[in-house]
């Protein structure tokens, strides 16, 4: 009797973990991005803090989602428990 999952469950597993991380980062990226643009145009900043900031935002976003897959392995990036 084995304990060990089948490939085709860690595969899956893999996949949904991984299409969850994406849209996590992306979306913080582009919610970053975007406020920073909200900021940056009144107070005369360049475009390029905005995206500066939407990458630092999407790589802490990338960075949570490994510590929560590295915590609790589930197919989700989240850190809530139970999703």
């Amino acid at each position: 009797m084995s304990t060990f999952p089948t490939t085709e469950t860690v595969v899956k597993t893999a996949g949904a973990y991984a299409r969850d991380l994406l849209e996590r980062v992306l979306s913080t990226f582009l919610q970053a991005f975007i406020g920073g643009i909200a900021v940056t145009q009144p107070l005369d900043g360049s475009m390029w803090y905005a995206a500066a900031a939407g990458g630092v935002g999407a790589a802490l976003a990338l960075l949570k989602g490994i510590v929560a897959r590295w915590r609790d392995v589930t197919n989700s990036a989240s850190l809530a428990k139970g999703v």
